[in-house]
């Protein structure tokens, strides 16, 4: 397919990446939103909490929202793709990662950038609770990751996904690693790891037995945090090793479901190979939209949603 021409036009401050960046998470109006709460437990015994809102009209279509880094279902962006959503005659699951609902999870473990086996129950107990004929992924930043691995790395997918959407995505994770170890991305590198840190002490807290004296050390990078626990936590050798075998961009070839990929130039935490032009221009499943602006998440349109929550709705009704 060749790549989509973007129509995305900000004006003023919002061609500015930080300010839209900033914009989105922090000031824009957050839609209200009606969601009732429904803890799935999972087949290792831990719990993910799923936030469903529904059409305003009978369905049989559901979209799985997915959060990035260190989100919840709460955040605005989450909440206004699923107004969008709903409005039009879709109901929707915003996922809560493992320990991201409020509630420290139950195990040691808890969620990263490639683990499709909790997605991977999620569909299921959707696909057993209710008789919806279409399922959609729609995933941001670390989310939009988790997405496309899950649908490329070869499972036997179930017939009712049909299309999914990821916005902002971090195809290579070592190369948002450095992108976000720049000087200019310092405000957001030093957000997520204070939330990471204190998420980590109280795993150290609660397991002393899985932490040494060694890893209780002072943590002071993203890429600390992922040595001392992402990766042994979730059974990799080392931080790379992590973000080697989770980077979703060697899983775009076996895509065989529609995949609108949205990732702006401007974005800060993306890199190079986040933008795999040539590799969609060849695809067609893969439709990548590179529009000039829009900042990580982004993406700010005058009116009551966003460009990429429009962009999303329209992808998925198209026939």
């Amino acid at each position: 397919m060749p790549i989509i021409k973007s129509l995305y036009r900000p004006k003023g401050l919002f061609r500015n990446a930080h300010f839209s960046t900033i914009y989105s998470a922090k000031l824009r109006r957050t839609p209200r939103l009606q969601q009732e709460r429904e803890r799935l437990i999972l087949s290792d015994g831990d719990f993910i909490d799923l936030d469903f809102s529904f059409s305003r009209t009978a369905t049989s279509r559901i979209a799985i929202l997915l959060h990035g880094l260190e989100g919840n279902a709460q955040r605005s962006y989450m909440k206004g793709q699923a107004d969008i959503l709903i409005k039009n005659g879709w109901d929707v699951c915003a996922v809560n990662y493992r320990g991201c609902s409020g509630e420290p999870n139950k195990l040691y473990r808890s969620y990263n950038a490639g683990t499709t086996d909790d997605l991977a129950e999620i569909v299921d107990h959707l696909l057993q609770k209710d008789t919806y004929e279409a399922i959609t992924l729609i995933g941001f930043s670390l989310g939009g990751n988790l997405l496309l691995k899950y649908l490329g790395e070869g499972r036997q997918l179930p017939k009712e996904i049909n299309k999914a959407v990821a916005v902002s995505t971090p195809l290579r994770l070592d190369g948002s690693l450095e992108q976000l170890n720049k000087y200019h991305n310092w405000i957001y590198r030093t957000s997520f790891l204070f939330d990471l840190k204190r998420k980590y002490r109280q795993k150290v807290s609660r397991f002393p037995s899985e932490t040494s004296q060694s890893h209780k050390r002072r943590i002071g990078s993203l890429l600390e945090f992922d040595t001392v626990y992402t990766a042994p936590a979730h059974g990799y050798a080392d931080a790379y090793d992590y973000y080697e075998k989770n980077s979703s961009l060697q899983f775009l070839p076996q895509i065989d479901v529609p995949v609108l990929i949205l990732n702006a130039t401007n974005d800060s935490f993306l890199s190079p190979k986040c933008f795999p032009a040539d590799f969609a221009a060849r695809s067609k499943d893969i439709f990548l939209e590179i529009p000039a602006w829009g900042g990580h998440v982004g993406f700010y349109e005058k009116g009551d949603h966003f460009y990429s929550e429009k962009r999303a709705l329209e992808f998925l009704d198209k026939s």
